[in-house]
């Protein structure tokens, strides 16, 4: 999976919008304002620790440790809250898993909402 596939999946959900907060840099992927995916496009701006295509995706603190236990390829987000982010280095994994990850964590953010707003995206 490339960056252009991840960012079209991230957009094909629905409800998703997407802003650059941080800078021409980094992408930030929403569900009613609230963060769930943020992709690094690459530049050398980021005081990033090395230059490989990733990712932060929220996801639950166990489900986090569960997948740095098991794939090389997950690892404590870099700028972001390490028991509830993780990056994720999407081209050494298969398409499914990284699509599955982004849609959890889609998911997490959204049963997070108030509940009229949250049966709009269930």
């Amino acid at each position: 999976m490339d960056i252009e596939q991840v960012r079209e999946y991230a957009l094909s959900i629905n409800g998703v919008t997407e802003d650059q907060p941080f800078g021409d840099d980094i992408i930030t992927f929403r569900i009613e304002g609230k963060i769930f995916l943020c992709l690094w496009l690459g530049s050398d701006q980021q005081d990033m620790k090395d230059s490989e295509p990733r990712f932060a995706l929220k996801l639950t603190p166990d489900r986090n440790e569960e997948l740095r236990e098991q794939y090389s390829a997950v690892t404590p987000a870099w700028h972001w809250n390490k028991k509830h982010w993780s990056d994720v280095y999407y081209e050494m994994l298969d398409e499914e898993l990284v699509t599955a990850w982004i849609k959890e964590s889609y998911e997490l953010v959204v049963s997070k909402l108030p509940k009229a707003v949250r049966c709009k995206y269930q």
